[in-house]
């Protein structure tokens, strides 16, 4: 047996929450990702993930045909996760990310504005309404933007891209602090 032992540390730790009255970035909890995959169009098994999921608003992400995110803010066990993987089956898969993607938050009023420099999906309430979820690029970087309230979104990105991303969210509110 190795002495050797991973140590995990949240990927954005060092990084300070960026705020103002108009725009703040913050890091959200590592909690638990899992990444469902299923038959697409199938609206049944896109309501039973919400009975599946830790029942938080928005714990349930499109993430394309037959495709969805389950998050949380709580860390699940490796019983847990496996529990719940089975649970899904046969109709979905699923696979865990939580250690493999990272959640920011930005909101404010100038939130809108603030994104809309790195991305070209349209943001505006009316076209984005609370709730909505795409896969889109900020800058270079992809990510899964959800809309999660009025004047808030929460991004997830792989891991690996967390700080490079949170770098290029900070310059984008600079203007607004």
């Amino acid at each position: 047996m190795s002495e050797f032992r991973v140590t995990l540390r949240p990927a954005l730790a060092v990084m300070h929450p960026v705020a103002s009255d108009r725009i703040a970035l913050e890091t959200l909890a590592e909690g638990h990702v899992i990444h469902v995959l299923g038959k697409p169009g199938d609206e049944g098994l896109a309501a039973r993930l919400a009975t599946l999921s830790d029942g938080s608003a928005r714990a349930v992400r499109v993430a394309g045909p037959g495709q969805w995110f389950m998050v949380g803010n709580a860390t699940k066990s490796h019983t847990e996760l496996s529990a719940l993987i089975e649970t899904l089956k046969p109709d979905a898969f699923g696979v865990d990310q939580s250690q493999g993607r990272v959640r920011m938050l930005v909101r404010g009023s100038m939130v809108e504005r603030v994104l809309a420099k790195g991305t070209a999906v349209d943001l505006s309430l009316a076209a984005f309404p609370v709730g909505h979820s795409a896969t889109t690029l900020i800058g270079h970087i992809a990510a899964h933007v959800t809309r999660v309230g009025d004047d808030a979104f929460e991004i997830m990105v792989l891991r690996g891209f967390a700080e490079s991303l949170w770098d290029d969210l900070a310059r984008m509110c600079a203007e607004y602090l």
